[in-house]
């Protein structure tokens, strides 16, 4: 069972999360290192361009710019109209959101234009290929210790810091909530970067090379958990690389696992991108709402300039009204999806008509 949080921790880390059941994924963690500092900047070399650069803060958890005026993300962290998404320093003002029926992904759409944005994933044959995940979120907390043993770590503290980790994609799977899922497992001795998310990654992204291209091939959704050392009790979360001699489960009903020889290590969960192509791409598709013609007033030239609220438009005229201004002068400018200009001022009884073109 996937098991969903809300926390404001996001990121992705080296560690991994213990358990049968599943949470919503918060924070990428590192089996290598508890450094903060570790993949927190941009990946070089072989992984140079593998997705960074189309990473954006989305009320602290993360969203991927797909279009120039749409980003995605998932549906369980929430956000709301009006919100604003931070991409490269940038503020871009979200004015509707798109909920996907089969899955956990919501896409977002921005008032401003992207100038970049990541190339989606299609080809369907993600097992087996190497990933890049990135998220942000908490720090790698406490060694999980059986018999004597470190078998993983629970999250510490949260910083909100994006940070990037590679892993495999081990297998798909699917779930009623989440829909179609990547899964990768949170190994042993795999490498330097190999990482599993925890509180706080959810909406982040994964990537995967196509050729010379890295594209979105999957957004953070859930990692296994929750963990325990005993039959009774709420457990914990973590990230492991072997939950063998703890319970997995939820309280009420935990499951032992033997400790075996070979490590059982955890998961974490990706919706899948390559199947829910077709959703994307007919919100993509969808005309952007032109923004709306405005009337805007000041008492000097030079402003500040506000919106006149007694001003009706009428767009297929051409033509707006409002009522005379108090005051012995004004000045007026028409705000617009594209450029206009004022063709006429005059009195029509007790109100002003303001003809534009």
């Amino acid at each position: 069972m996937l098991k969903k949080f809300k926390t404001k921790q996001a990121g992705v880390f080296g560690g991994c999360i213990l358990a049968t059941t599943s949470y919503h994924s918060q924070a990428v963690l590192f089996y290598a290192t508890a450094d903060p500092s570790y993949n927190a900047t941009a990946p070089a070399g072989a992984l140079a361009g593998s997705g960074w650069q189309y990473q954006g803060e989305w009320g602290g958890f993360s969203g991927t710019a797909i279009a120039p005026h749409y980003f995605i993300s998932a549906q369980h962290i929430g956000g709301s109209v009006g919100q604003v998404f931070q991409w490269n320093n940038l503020p871009f003002t979200t004015i509707n959101y798109f909920d996907d029926p089969s899955s956990d992904l919501r896409i977002w759409q921005v008032q401003e234009a992207f100038p970049s944005f990541a190339p989606l994933f299609s080809l369907g044959n993600e097992v087996g290929k190497s990933l890049v995940v990135i998220g942000r979120g908490t720090q790698r907390g406490p060694a999980v210790v059986v018999t004597g043993a470190v078998h993983g770590w629970q999250p510490g503290q949260y910083d909100g810091i994006q940070r990037w980790g590679q892993n495999v994609v081990a297998s798909t799977t699917s779930n009623k909530q989440g829909g179609d899922l990547l899964t990768a497992t949170f190994d042993a001795n795999a490498g330097p970067n190999e990482a599993d998310l925890s509180e706080g990654d959810s909406g982040g992204a994964v990537f995967i090379q196509d050729g010379a291209t890295w594209k979105l091939a999957g957004i953070n959704y859930a990692v296994d958990g929750n963990y325990n050392d005993s039959p009774t009790g709420a457990g914990f979360a973590a990230d492991l690389f072997d939950y063998g001699g703890l319970y997995t489960g939820q309280e009420g009903a935990w499951t032992y696992n033997l400790d075996l020889p070979t490590p059982q290590p955890g998961s974490f969960y990706a919706t899948r991108i390559s199947v829910r192509n077709d959703w994307i791409n007919s919100i993509l598709a969808m005309p952007l709402p032109q923004p709306a013609v405005t009337l805007q007033i000041a008492i000097t030239p030079a402003g500040s300039y506000s919106t006149d609220v007694n001003a009706t438009v009428d767009t297929a005229g051409q033509v707006i009204t409002t009522t005379l201004p108090a005051q012995s002068s004004a000045f007026f400018q028409i705000s617009g999806p594209t450029a206009v200009r004022i063709t006429s001022v005059k009195q029509v009884g007790g109100q002003l008509q303001i003809s534009y073109q």
